[in-house]
Order: C-alpha cells, then structure tokens, then sequence
C-alpha cells in the first residue's frame, strides 16, 4: 500500500512542486520515498512519484518506482494471489530478485500486457511507463479499490491517488465544483458516483475496471479489461449456492491475510464483520484483533452482540466510545485530508476507528464492505424480492414474514409498503429523500431525478449492482482509503473478490433472502463457523453515529461557528440553517443533511 503521483507531457516539474508532492505522500507511504523521471523522443517526459508503506518484503529492494528492463512501475495495492502468479512463472524459469508482490505485478504486465491483469486478484492503482515506448499507462483494479485521479491540460496529464499531489504538482488548486457541491448537499452520498464529476473542475478518475493508455505523444484511450457478468443459474441449488458462497469467501479471506506485518479487523455486532473475523480465527487460527465504535444511539448500539462475539470467539477487542470534544477542528483536519467533503457522519467515527488502530500497532484494517450489496442487506432489497418472487408459491409466507420482521422496524415512508415495487418498479423515491425541502435551503434551487442503470432485467440485482458500481460501494471505498492512509494503515475489504462476486451473482435471486432474513446465503454459509447468536440476529445497524454523538449545537462555540459569516451562505439561506439546528431531534435524513451542511461549509472555507 503506497501513494503515487506523476505528470506525462511538455511540462518540466520545478523541483520545489516535486519535493511538496513527497511530503505529502508520506502519509500513504512513510517508509520511503522516490522519484524517476525519463523523457521520450518526442519531448514529453514522465515523473513518477512513489512513496511506500512496507506490507510484503519490507525490504528496500522492493522499494519502488519499480525497474524490469525498460519498464518501471510505480504501485499502490495489493496482489494477494502474488504467490500463486510467482509459481506459475517460475516454472517457466524466471527467478525472482525480490519476494514482493510488486514484481509479479511488473513481470506479469511485461509478458502478458493488459491481458494479464485477468490473472490478478488485488486491489491497485498503478503507473507503468515503457521507456523504449514512450509510453504510459494507468490503471485500477476491478472495484475501484484504489483511487486514482487525473487533471489534463494544455501540456500534458497529472495523476495522482489523491487531489492534493496533483494540486502540488500542478502548483495550483482547481476551482471548486459548485454543482458537484450541489448533488452532494441536496441528493447525498448516493447521488455522487452516477457522474464523472468530482468536486473540483476539470479532475477526474480513472475508471475502475479499467487501463488508461497514454501513447507516445499524450494522447489518451481507455479500455476496460474486466466486464461483470451477471447470469443466473436456475440449475443451481440452495445447498450448491450456500457451499459456493462459503468456499469462495474462506479463499478470499486467505488470500487477504497474507502479509508481512500484523493486521486488524473493524468489528460490529452483525455477520459480515463476524464472517471475516470467524473465518480468519476458526479456519486460519489468526489472532484477531477486533475495533468498535460504540455511541449512545439505540439506533446504531450492538453492545451486546459484541460482547457476545467476542466471547465465543475468543478475539482481542478494544472499544472506541464517541464524544463531541474537538469534533468541529478534527472533521477541518479530516476533510483536508479528503480533498472533499466528508460523505456521512459514519466516516468520521470510521476515522476514529482508524486512529485507535494505528495506535495499537497495526498496518492493516479488514472491513466488510460490499456485503450488503453482495448478499441483500438494505430493506428496499426486501421489496425487489417481493417484486421478483411476486406470483409464485413462495409470495404470500414472504409477505407475511416481512410483516412481521421488516415493516416494524422500516423508518423510511416509502419503504413501509411491501407492494411499492410491484405497483411501480420504477419507484425510487426512498433514495433522495426529503430532496425537494433540501433544495429550499438554497438561494437558487436545484434539483436533480435519481438516475439507474439498467445492468440486468432482475429488478433485485439491479439494484444492487446500481448500489456496488454506482452508489454505496464507490463511496465507502474513497472514505475507507483515506482514512485508512491518513494513519499510514491499508484498507482490506474481503468481499470485493472477483470469484466471490462472480459467484454470487450465479445465484439464483430468489435464494436471497429466506424467513424475512436478508443474506440467507451469507448466513448459511456461514454456519458452524460464526456464532450462532449472530447468524440467527434479524436486527440490522449498520456502521453509524447520531450528529449529536459529536456536533453539541447547544455549546455556544460550536452553534457559533455554524452560523459565523462563511461564502457557503451566499448559496445556502443562513435563517434555514438556524431553524434546523433548534431541533435536538432530527429524523434520520435532516441529521445527515445537517452534516452535510456543516461539511459543505468547512470545504468551501478550506479550498476556494
């Protein structure tokens, strides 16, 4: 896990802009730092940036940007079948000069070129320049694991895997995205990765799944190297899908506990925490380590079923509890390291996760992101199972089970009527919720309609592919790295595991979810090896935190600074805000936007 950083054109860095660009990367990679710089026949010249955080073959001859031949690679990631790639090949004789997984990497690109990275199972963003080319190309791994940005201009293209090394290189920052700002205030979290827009103008990502060449001359052209498939085997039965599902998630998680240093795990009371955590210590005998948030909300509290996981299992756990002191300066401080707003209240208390780990030793968190969009796990995917079971044997005993277990604890109005999808397929309303009051708190309204990509015609699947590529996965995944980094520790999420998820989505959708219980599959599969407790819990939480866990609008400092002079209040009515802030009580969408408010402040401050 490392940064990386680097410009291809006309331009010549000016060495002041270089060495700021390191000093920034330190974070990412605090254990060395270095730079290569070639320029090709036809004048452009690269820089490659590169700072490490030692993970596998601490040694400094994995240090990088990394030399094979004329090729050089500068590498943020990890290869986790690196050992299997490294077998393979040196049956074919080559021998290898480092144990990294760095290498495999650069070999593999060098023999097999884009075709190779089929091969890879990892997470990465990398820069790899062929010196008797002139060539460059960048990519990310299947998921957008890894991020990696890019500005072009009139000289050429700076990338970078975040927006302050291209600011540095660039030695500028880049006017703010007011209409990003925007879908972010008014539509949320969800609404940011259904464009290619980002916050600041004329920067964008690489796509994930995907290899930007620049050719010899600076031109640019992207291809995708992987396209998901999504067909579901009726032949497949129950038990075939639950053994499945089992065997691909216990070798995903071997292969993500492989490293060189120790690592630790982010710990909830639910299963996808629990899956990991009991794999790794009931099949691998891996001393785990596990972390938690704990906060007053009844919403969010799973003490018990911690407790209760923790004790049959036997793991190491240390707690983290939430208070409001210094929480206005600590969330400035964590939005400059975002270059962006923070997303939700939850990536704050994930920050603080984050920093109990750092300071217990650990280079490496475990987290079970994508398993609610793998498996079922939100209580609209209660509904497109209705919908896609509807009229069949199996409809009216699933009714009658999400009467019972479901609609009592569904707060969204328009989730509470299981027919909602059935009478309109094409009713998204719980996504933006309370959008249209949000947009009165601006001086000039905007609106924008929720937008879906039709990826399959299962209405279920749908949905949950939108919420992988489109909506959850992509955010979580930048909160998750940065937060990660800020600390110098490497973010693992299990679950993004192109076997595991290919195979899952071979599953027919109507194994789902079984009894009112969402990831049936997940559950099953898990049994004998995750506490029964926990298996059998039908109460979903979910990482969060109220505001009011940390933002204390009573204390006169913090009300005053949520209402001081700001330019956020040349496009947000300050009166709105006031009249927001007397309510103590905030339902669950006004929380959030009332944290976005407070972010959306705090960047425009920090970055126009």
């Amino acid at each position: 896990m490392c940064g990386i950083a680097g410009y291809f054109g006309t331009q010549n860095l000016n060495e002041s802009s270089i060495k700021n660009c390191l000093n920034k990367m330190r974070r990412r990679g605090p254990d060395s730092a270095s730079i290569f710089t070639h320029t090709n026949k036809y004048g452009n010249t690269v820089y490659l940036l590169h700072s490490r955080l030692n993970i596998i073959d601490l040694d400094d001859r994995a240090n990088q940007p990394f030399h094979m031949g004329n090729h050089v690679l500068a590498f943020n990631g990890e290869l986790y079948n690196y050992l299997e790639l490294k077998a393979e090949n040196e049956k074919n004789n080559f021998e290898y000069q480092t144990l990294s997984d760095t290498e495999v990497l650069i070999h593999t690109l060098i023999r097999d070129g884009v075709s190779g990275l089929d091969k890879c199972e990892g997470m990465w963003a990398y820069a790899l320049y062929d010196k008797n080319e002139g060539t460059l190309q960048l990519s990310r791994d299947r998921f957008g694991e890894k991020p990696l940005y890019t500005y072009t201009d009139s000289t050429g293209v700076y990338f970078g895997s975040e927006v302050k090394f291209i600011f540095e290189l660039l030695n500028r920052k880049l006017p703010l995205n007011y209409n990003h700002l925007n879908r972010f205030l008014i539509n949320g979290y969800k609404s940011l990765y259904k464009t290619k827009e980002t916050f600041f103008e004329g920067l964008k990502e690489v796509d994930a799944a995907s290899v930007l060449k620049i050719s010899e001359t600076g031109n640019q052209h992207t291809e995708k190297y992987w396209k998901p498939s999504f067909q579901q085997n009726d032949d497949l039965s129950y038990s075939e899908a639950v053994k499945g599902a089992k065997e691909a998630l216990i070798k995903s998680i071997k292969l993500r506990l492989r490293a060189d240093v120790p690592l630790a795990f982010c710990m909830s009371g639910g299963v996808d925490s629990n899956s990991l955590i009991s794999i790794a210590k009931n099949i691998f005998n891996y001393d785990v380590h596990g972390f938690t948030i704990t906060n007053t909300d009844a919403r969010y509290e799973e003490q018990d079923m911690i407790d209760y996981a923790v004790k049959e299992l036997g793991v190491k756990h240390t707690s983290i509890k939430l208070d409001t002191k210094d929480f206005i300066p600590r969330l400035k401080e964590l939005i400059k390291q975002h270059d962006a707003p923070v997303y939700t209240i939850t990536y704050y208390t994930h920050w603080l996760l984050m920093e109990s780990i750092k300071k217990h030793g650990y280079r490496i968190s475990i987290s079970g992101t994508a398993a609610d969009e793998i498996y079922t796990g939100y209580y609209d995917h209660q509904l497109a199972y209705l919908y896609e079971i509807y009229n069949t044997p199996e409809y009216e005993q699933s009714l009658a089970n999400w009467k019972t277990y479901i609609k009592p604890i569904v707060r969204n109005p328009f989730l509470q009527d299981p027919e909602a999808f059935i009478k309109n397929p094409n009713m998204r309303d719980h996504i933006y919720l309370d959008s249209h009051e949000f947009s009165s708190f601006l001086c000039k309204p905007w609106e924008e309609e929720f937008k879906e990509k039709k990826i399959t015609h299962d209405l279920l699947r749908n949905r949950m592919l939108n919420e992988i590529f489109c909506e959850t996965t992509p955010v979580i995944l930048h909160e998750d790295d940065l937060n990660a980094m800020y600390y110098s520790i490497e973010n693992r999420s299990p679950f993004l595991d192109r076997s595991l998820f290919e195979f899952c989505h071979t599953i027919p959708s109507k194994y789902l979810i079984r009894d009112g219980m969402a990831k049936a599959i997940l559950r099953d599969s898990m049994k004998g090896i995750v506490p029964e407790k926990i298996i059998t819990n039908r109460r979903k939480v979910g990482f969060n935190a109220p505001i009011f866990d940390l933002l204390d609008v009573k204390n006169p400092e913090a009300r005053s600074y949520l209402l001081d002079d700001s330019p956020v209040f040349d496009f947000i009515k300050k009166d709105k805000v006031e009249n927001l802030i007397k309510n103590s009580d905030l339902g669950n969408s006004k929380s959030k936007f009332l944290f976005n408010i407070l972010n959306t402040k705090i960047f425009i401050e920090s970055f126009s």
